[in-house]
């Protein structure tokens, strides 16, 4: 513990900027695991209730219902999708696709370059002032060894390893960034496997319902219409 404290007292020049550096890097993963939840929509609930608004409403209530959405799905592929469906399935797959690729896919990467940049900044700028720290130990030895003072030598151990914890702060700041890295890639990953195919579950909604609106009914019972009608409610008080 007092070579911990010595680095961050003695060191300071060198242990502020990593400090700083895994302060950002923390803050960054919070803002990112904000935003994905944010950016989630659960689908099994958000359907149901979406379904029935279109079968009562029609495409300009589905639309209103998805605008107060949060989630990337409903807020922004729904839409896109609903304002092209008056031109047919062919212009509201291409609207889809077109704001999945520079809407959506964007802001599920938004932040992750920074995340992976300080992952790798942080690693080397430890290994840096490992290094600076290193040769001013050595020379400082020298010194001493030249002017006879070889009893002296011996106290520079503790500066060798004090010069490490840089390197340790650095990899101590790089290793959960790397891993919050992954586990991002991975959900958004998941998330564009959710994206197609809630697009697929819209166009064959919009396409029935264009058709017959009392197709949206075919697969649905009383008892689901009923709880249709709770989970509508549900959602509106939660938005109130």
């Amino acid at each position: 513990m007092n070579a911990v404290y010595d680095f961050f007292v003695k060191e300071w020049y060198f242990s502020i900027p990593l400090v700083v550096m895994s302060l950002v890097a923390a803050a960054l993963v919070l803002w990112r695991l904000l935003l994905n939840n944010t950016a989630n929509t659960d689908m099994d609930d958000f359907l149901p209730v979406f379904q029935q608004t279109l079968r009562k409403g029609g495409i300009k209530a589905a639309v209103g219902l998805c605008k107060d959405e949060k989630g990337l799905i409903p807020n922004r592929l729904f839409v896109a999708g609903l304002e092209a469906a008056d031109q047919g399935a062919a212009a509201m797959r291409r609207s889809m696709a077109n704001e999945n690729e520079l809407e959506i896919v964007p802001r599920l990467h938004f932040l992750l370059p920074m995340i992976l940049a300080i992952a790798k900044i942080a690693t080397m700028v430890g290994l840096f002032f490992t290094v600076i720290s290193m040769i001013n130990t050595f020379n400082a030895i020298g010194e001493q060894a030249a002017s006879g003072k070889a009893k002296e030598i011996g106290g520079h151990a503790s500066k060798i390893g004090l010069a490490l914890f840089a390197t340790a702060l650095g990899l101590f700041t790089a290793i959960p960034l790397v891993f919050s890295h992954v586990l991002f890639k991975s959900w958004i990953a998941n998330f564009e496997i959710k994206v197609k195919a809630a697009s697929q579950k819209l166009v064959t909604l919009v396409t029935n319902y264009k058709k017959d609106p009392k197709l949206l009914d075919e697969k649905e019972e009383p008892e689901d219409e009923e709880e249709d009608d709770r989970r509508a409610r549900g959602r509106k008080v939660r938005r109130g």
